[in-house]
């Protein structure tokens, strides 16, 4: 079966963005768990879930809108390494007093899969600085209909 490609484009923006969409939501919404596994240096964990979320959010939408996917990437890419740098590198070799021992192996699995999950999607974000999005994008609607190739 084959897809076509600006259907392809639409799918891959909306299931990129599903991951920042949801947890932003959940930021916004129901953050109960997410400020417990911040750092404890952290100050007001509730503004700060709260600031991400708006984030994580609104260059989500961005990304399924195809709509400056380009500064999306960007955004979104920063906010990656910077939970990946402060957040989940020292995670995967420090784990707080706060947790039970007996529960170690859950908070190291938890580091490990996010470390590599953000490394995964920030290759996507660096890919998105290169992307076209097709005829299904708010892009492709500004630009009248036209590909990027006939603008230029």
């Amino acid at each position: 079966m084959k897809i076509n490609a600006d259907v392809a484009d639409l799918m891959f923006r909306s299931l990129f963005c599903l991951i920042f969409v949801g947890l932003g939501g959940e930021h916004i919404v129901s953050d109960t768990l997410i400020q417990r596994l911040m750092p404890s240096w952290v100050v007001y964990p509730r503004a700060v879930s709260l600031l991400c979320g708006f984030w994580l959010l609104g260059w989500g939408m961005l990304i399924f809108l195809g709509w400056h996917i380009r500064w999306a990437a960007i955004a979104l890419g920063s906010f990656l390494v910077v939970v990946t740098v402060v957040v989940h590198l020292p995670g995967v070799f420090h784990c707080p007093a706060t947790i039970d021992p007996k529960n170690r192996w859950m908070w190291d699995i938890l580091q490990r899969t996010n470390l590599v999950k953000n490394i995964c999607l920030l290759g996507v974000c660096f890919h998105l600085l290169h992307h076209s999005v097709g005829k299904y994008s708010l892009e492709h609607w500004r630009r009248g209909g036209k590909s990027l190739e006939e603008t230029s």
